[in-house]
């Protein structure tokens, strides 16, 4: 069996998906076709042979206001700018019979090298997620996000994801 990573299709089957997050079952069921479809964001699937998605993440723009970020980061920037433009990976999920199996990471890495890719044709300062939980903090802790406490997203700086991408190649 092959997985492969693609942009969502009308081909993909994502009823059986699983995760073990209802939110998360739920958007890629029924919501994300819609959200592609009004530019609300793009959504890539790992899928099987069968075009089974096996997992998902998403990707939109966003913006972040300066004051949240850590004190050392914000004073490397312009006065200026209040609200600063970063991509938000609004989801990623993998279903139950894939986890544990690395295609969190998988998923993750082809994430950051689309927003790094982005970053070089759009002012983009770095990649934001809402961890859904404690489990998925700590995962994105791995790879160097950063907890802002004041809004409860975590942060990953353009040029860490240079620095990850760059050592994937």
């Amino acid at each position: 069996m092959k997985a492969q990573i693609q942009k969502l299709a009308n081909l993909h089957k994502k009823d059986t998906f699983s995760c073990g997050q209802p939110l998360l079952d739920n958007y890629i069921s029924k919501q994300a076709s819609q959200d592609v479809k009004r530019k609300l964001s793009v959504c890539y699937v790992l899928v099987d042979d069968e075009q089974t998605v096996k997992g998902y993440y998403t990707l939109s723009a966003n913006a972040i206001q300066k004051e949240s970020l850590p004190e050392e980061l914000s004073k490397k920037l312009p006065k200026s700018y209040e609200d600063l433009p970063v991509i938000l990976l609004g989801r990623l999920a993998i279903d139950k019979s894939f986890q544990g199996k690395g295609f969190g990471e998988i998923l993750l890495l082809d994430a950051l090298n689309e927003c790094y890719k982005l970053s070089n044709q759009l002012g983009t300062i770095a990649v934001i997620v809402d961890a859904i939980d404690t489990k998925a903090q700590e995962f994105y802790e791995a790879y160097g996000f950063i907890l802002l406490p004041s809004s409860g997203k975590m942060f990953l700086p353009m040029k860490t994801i240079e620095d990850l991408v760059s050592n994937e190649h």
